[in-house]
């Protein structure tokens, strides 16, 4: 008998999904039962739900038992809701997120973790020529990814085609590493966990994967560009000598996300101190 792979832990952020998920978490427990030899669980964290997610998470759990959910009741976001989930990172020797629209199949999700074998941290790309895209974005939507890339790419030299790809897959040490200065609740949470990942000196492989645009984004995108926007320009500064000036901006920015409808960044140890540990 092989070698089994390693234990992975699926996350799916979700946020009132109670229409589309199970047909996801159906298809991604079905597939990983029957093509990967190593333990495989899902977890779906629940970020401020006010409909039925929680009851179909529980209905798909009785007939899989790979699948389970970790509820906050309150909105927390979609980085919160990852922050908290990479919190259970000692069930898994990887652990990975997907988005619960379905976005990336189950066989493009492990199409990434065979790519773990030489990188820490692999994350998808839908802007690499190989990728395969069935249905792409809103020509708005697009435009505004990549304004938000070049932005990215000036501020911290990433090289990452797409850092917004809700497909990523990292080893155990990089998340307890990193997980302190994970702060970011909202949609840029990419951006905090993948420049901690690089500030730490892991290796990160981007690979082209397979992915399908899907109906019923609840992003809105003005607003939640501004608040990415402000969030980036925000890890920019926690990495600059300037980040112990701006205690007493503290309260304005709590308010500028206030207005903004999003997660404020949570409090936690100076990122700056995540110094290269390779």
């Amino acid at each position: 008998m092989g070698v089994p792979d390693p234990n992975l832990l699926l996350l799916i952020p979700a946020y009132n999904e109670e229409r589309r998920i199970e047909p996801v978490l159906r298809d991604y427990a079905r597939f990983f039962q029957d093509h990967y030899s190593g333990k495989f669980q899902i977890v779906v964290v629940l970020n401020g739900c006010t409909d039925n997610t929680l009851g179909v998470v529980r209905r798909v759990a009785m007939d899989y038992l790979s699948v389970r959910a970790l509820e906050f009741q309150a909105p927390i976001g979609k980085g919160g809701a990852l922050i908290e989930g990479l919190k259970l990172a000692a069930a898994g020797e990887w652990i990975g997120y997907v988005d619960a629209d379905g976005a990336t199949t189950p066989a493009a999700f492990l199409e990434l973790v065979r790519h773990m074998s030489d990188a820490d941290c692999v994350v998808g790309s839908r802007w690499l020529p190989e990728s395969v895209i069935h249905q792409a974005q809103t020509g708005n939507r697009q435009f505004a990814s990549r304004v938000f890339h070049s932005i990215v790419q000036l501020l911290f030299r990433l090289n990452i085609h797409d850092t917004q790809c809700g497909a990523k897959v990292m080893k155990r040490e990089v998340v307890e590493t990193v997980h302190p200065f994970l702060h970011i609740a909202d949609m840029a949470f990419d951006i905090n966990l993948l420049v901690a990942i690089k500030h730490a000196g892991y290796r990160i492989r981007e690979v082209p994967t397979e992915w399908t645009d899907k109906a019923g984004s609840k992003v809105t995108l003005f607003r939640s560009s501004l608040t990415m926007f402000l969030s980036v320009v925000r890890i920019r500064l926690i990495y600059s000598p300037f980040y112990g000036w701006l205690g007493p901006l503290r309260p304005l920015e709590g308010w500028i996300y206030t207005k903004l409808r999003a997660p404020a960044p949570r409090s936690g140890p100076d990122a700056r101190k995540n110094g290269n540990t390779k």
